[in-house]
């Protein structure tokens, strides 16, 4: 086994073909992102995709998957969270993820609905959440972190996530990680050598061994335009590899690649 090998993927997706091509190619995790309470005021002025997924495409998706596990980012903690939890153990999912907390007290609750009938994935995305982490993290029953940059340089007021990556904040915010043993990732990555991005790929995937993270989303622009015509269990294997080449390459290369990127988005911005 090596880093990339070990790396946790994980796509949303209602597509069921998707789901079966990203299951066949070594994707980790797949299933819906149902977050809605609040998400579209948030995210207006960013444009980012807002999911249309609906709980009741689950099984179908379930269906597809025979080696990745069964995913699904939740609302916010609201008043009917509790039925909403329940309702997703019902169908078979794995994996939790709550988004868009700001207290130790939220992330304590959703720890207690979910009881350990399946793995907690906290998503901080708030000044709020990053400022109290090394709280956060004593709760007992966290199963990983993941840092949601679009929503952090929304909160923030920056111009853009990739500030957020390498402002040095993400730095302190993987050492506290680091010292805990809890396992984390951030953003998304797309594939490798796409020339769409307006940052190239190759620098976003330098950073995660250089911070020590260990799993990220499928971006959109992975398997975007059209997933069928692309080679996915390709694309996965490259990106693995690129992942290891990086874990490899060492930490001067990594702070090189991190320099690269600064650049790039210092000019970006300005």
């Amino acid at each position: 086994m090596s880093y990339g090998s070990d790396f946790v993927l994980t796509l949303f997706t209602n597509d069921p073909g998707l789901a079966q091509a990203a299951n066949d190619a070594g994707i980790n995790r797949i299933g819906l992102d149902l977050e809605r309470i609040g998400k579209e005021y948030r995210q207006d002025a960013s444009k980012t995709w807002i999911s249309n997924h609906q709980s009741y495409e689950l099984q179908t998706i379930r269906d597809q998957l025979t080696r990745a596990a069964l995913f699904t980012r939740t609302n916010p903690i609201h008043a009917g969270s509790r039925n909403e939890i329940n309702y997703l153990l019902d169908q078979g999912v794995d994996v939790l993820m709550l988004p868009m907390f700001r207290t130790v007290k939220e992330a304590a609750t959703f720890i207690e609905l979910v009881n350990g009938r399946a793995q907690v994935s906290l998503l901080v995305e708030t000044a709020t959440a990053a400022m109290r982490l090394r709280e956060i993290i004593r709760l007992p029953g966290i199963n990983e972190i993941h840092f949601g940059l679009n929503d952090l340089y929304l909160d923030m007021k920056l111009s853009n996530h990739f500030e957020v990556l390498t402002s040095g904040l993400l730095d302190m915010l993987a050492d506290t990680m680091l010292t805990v043993g809890i396992p984390f990732g951030f953003a998304g990555i797309g594939r490798i050598n796409d020339n769409r991005l307006p940052i190239p790929g190759d620098l976003i995937y330098a950073q995660y061994p250089r911070l020590g993270a260990t799993r990220a989303l499928v971006s959109r622009v992975f398997y975007s335009p059209d997933y069928r015509s692309l080679n996915l269990k390709e694309e996965v294997r490259a990106a693995r590899e690129r992942l290891d080449y990086w874990y490899q390459a060492g930490a001067e290369k990594q702070v090189t690649a991190l320099g690269s990127l600064r650049h790039i988005v210092t000019d970006w911005v300005a």
